[in-house]
């Protein structure tokens, strides 16, 4: 048990240290993959639920999206991740004396908050107009909906997505960096910035005709 419990700290915990550009690279480092990575998995996800549900309308911009187009809710998704939920689990790890306790605590709160935040931003920017009509999302016709705005599939799921990040990528990543030299890992930064800039560049600027440069420019 104790031989868990350390290899468990050792493996999971000492990421969340804000007063180092270690912290504040890999963090920049995961804004910009995860804008990306985030619209990628969002299609299979998308086809999923339209295919168990019929949910996804047709003129959904992720069926119509290049896929350079950074999605940054899940970028942003990610540092929140990173800034709120990786110390807790850091807290949940010394409090706990098994994998299995932290895996089930950390997925329960994670579940929980997600539901908090899906209801509460909804009821705050998703409200229907005097025809009932919803202006993002539409969820009080699906049976497990929470105040008609949150969706627990939706949370079920995005309480998953924040276990893999938390327990998987981000611990990846943060290694990946500690075992580069120091220049390395500042030009591997480097490259990977540049690279999101110029799907940036290309999405939102009219040199490029990006697909949202008419917003841009209205």
């Amino acid at each position: 048990m104790r031989t868990e419990r350390t290899t468990l700290l050792k493996a999971e915990s000492g990421y969340y240290q804000p007063r180092t550009w270690f912290f504040w690279r890999t963090l920049i480092v995961c804004l910009a993959v995860f804008s990306l990575v985030g619209h990628w998995l969002e299609i299979p996800y998308c086809t999923a639920m339209n295919n168990m549900f019929g949910i996804v309308s047709d003129d959904y911009a992720v069926w119509h999206d290049p896929w350079f187009v950074p999605y940054w809710v899940y970028g942003i998704g990610a540092v929140a991740m990173t800034l709120i939920v990786e110390p807790l689990k850091e807290w949940i790890i010394r409090r706990r004396k098994t994998l299995g306790g932290a895996l089930l605590e950390s997925f329960i709160i994670m579940v929980a908050l997600a539901a908090v935040l899906e209801t509460g931003i909804g009821l705050i920017i998703n409200q229907p107009d005097a025809q009932g009509v919803y202006p993002f999302w539409d969820n009080s016709v699906l049976p497990g909906n929470i105040l008609n705005q949150g969706w627990i599939v939706n949370d079920f799921f995005i309480g998953i997505v924040a276990m893999v990040y938390v327990w998987l990528l981000y611990p990846l990543i943060c290694q990946a960096f500690k075992h580069m030299s120091e220049d390395w890992a500042n030009i591997v930064f480097a490259i990977i910035v540049v690279a999101f800039l110029v799907c940036v560049a290309v999405t939102y600027t009219p040199w490029f005709g990006g697909p949202f440069a008419a917003h841009m420019q209205a």
